[in-house]
């Protein structure tokens, strides 16, 4: 009888940037220690969940194109965030998606249980906080993996004052064609048209793609789904936490401006972001631990 396999957990490096790879009897996953940020994940006979651009550069001090960046401590743009989110920061340029996805992680602890693996990341800084953000808070993304991925990014004020942050977990999704794929779970929901003047609309039915998308929604329920037809399949997304989505594609044009962004790379990838931006921004009393949590699998059509 052969003996059960056991998971492993393995540090590689990938040009400048040190990574783990974590292996179970039916699934990979790959996180890098920068920005603790997940680069690629599959199960053994599937299609990558994931997206990672092929032209993905390895490199210190900067994101890479693909996989779940995580934003925090506010998403997107600085002077788009809410004003309380804008005054915790003390710099002049602020970048975008927040200050952690260029910093390292440390990688607190690993635990393998029958075919299952946990990781926690933290990010440890001063008491004083980042560099321009001196607050202190404590972040961590805890990640179990099983027959699915589940990733819970953890907040936490260690101060005497109110925080306030917007966040989210900057997915790309995998997927054979965007001409032929749609995320159900939105219709009737209200949404932001940030490439129209940033006007409120309703969202009319199921969401397809015909053109650059870049939309925030709002008041979204814990359960989306993404039909991918190119590859039959469903890809799902469970969340808490989040009441906030953000549905992203460049299409042609805007493919042509990104860097790490191969030309014809907007037709295989789909970001939903799951968030708190906007009105569902965070706000924590002293003391106060948040956690922003998301479930993923994949199931033929």
């Amino acid at each position: 009888m052969s003996s059960p396999f056991s998971p492993q957990v393995e540090r590689i490096e990938m040009d400048e940037l040190v990574c783990w790879r974590i292996r179970t009897s039916s699934a990979e996953l790959l996180v890098a220690q920068q920005g603790a940020q997940l680069l690629h994940y599959q199960r053994d006979g599937e299609r990558p969940l994931l997206w990672l651009s092929e032209q993905a550069a390895f490199r210190r001090g900067h994101s890479v194109r693909g996989g779940v960046p995580v934003c925090w401590p506010w998403f997107g743009a600085l002077e788009r965030n809410p004003q309380a989110v804008q005054a915790l920061y003390r710099g002049s340029a602020a970048p975008a998606h927040g200050l952690v996805r260029n910093l390292d992680w440390e990688l607190e602890e690993v635990e393998a249980k029958h075919d299952a693996v946990d990781l926690q990341f933290a990010l440890h800084r001063p008491a004083q906080g980042l560099p321009d953000w001196p607050h202190a808070a404590d972040l961590r993304l805890h990640i179990h993996l099983d027959e699915r991925l589940h990733l819970s990014l953890i907040n936490h004020n260690k101060g005497s004052q109110p925080l306030h942050i917007s966040q989210a977990l900057h997915s790309y999704f995998a997927i054979g064609d965007i001409r032929h794929a749609c995320v159900r779970g939105l219709a009737g929901l209200r949404y932001i048209e940030t490439l129209e003047n940033w006007e409120e609309r309703p969202q009319q039915g199921e969401l397809n793609f015909t053109g650059e998308t870049d939309r925030i929604y709002l008041q979204v329920p814990e359960q989306l789904c993404i039909l991918d037809g190119a590859w039959q399949r469903r890809i799902h997304l469970h969340s808490s936490g989040s009441r906030s989505a953000v549905v992203w594609n460049p299409w042609v044009d805007k493919s042509q401006r990104l860097s790490q962004f191969a030309a014809d790379a907007w037709q295989r990838m789909l970001c939903i972001e799951t968030a708190n931006v906007l009105d569902d921004a965070l706000q924590l009393a002293p003391g106060e631990t948040r956690s922003l949590t998301l479930s993923l699998w994949s199931e033929p059509l």
